[in-house]
């Protein structure tokens, strides 16, 4: 049983990773298209929950590989990174961290 959830919890990671992909691109695209409609761009420090280097380096790629956003550096103690935006809203970081992270948490120990 706590195989399936485990299984699961990767497979919701999937669809989550995907749909923040897509969001992303056509954000981007939308930005492309219409360059004043370009928001304000900036770093953001994320703090981080997730310890362990494993979970730390699939946020971070995550982060990286939605178009809009990169990540630039994660603090020598593990508690946070940092990221760049290119439309920044007050909610960036926890979007982060309620969307990747708490998926990650799910599927590592």
């Amino acid at each position: 049983m706590r195989f399936a959830k485990w299984l699961f919890d990767w497979l919701m990671l999937i669809p989550l990773f995907l749909g923040e992909l897509a969001k992303s691109v056509y954000d981007v695209l939308q930005n492309v298209i219409n360059p004043e409609r370009v928001g304000a761009s900036a770093i953001v420090k994320v703090p981080l929950d997730v310890k362990s280097d494993l979970g730390i380096a699939l946020v971070a790629n995550m982060v990286t590989l939605t178009p809009g956003t990169t990540t630039l550096h994660v603090a020598d103690d593990k508690s946070c990174f940092y990221a760049h935006v290119m439309n920044y809203s007050e909610s960036v970081a926890d979007d982060i961290k309620q969307g990747f992270e708490r998926q990650i948490m799910k599927v590592l120990p």
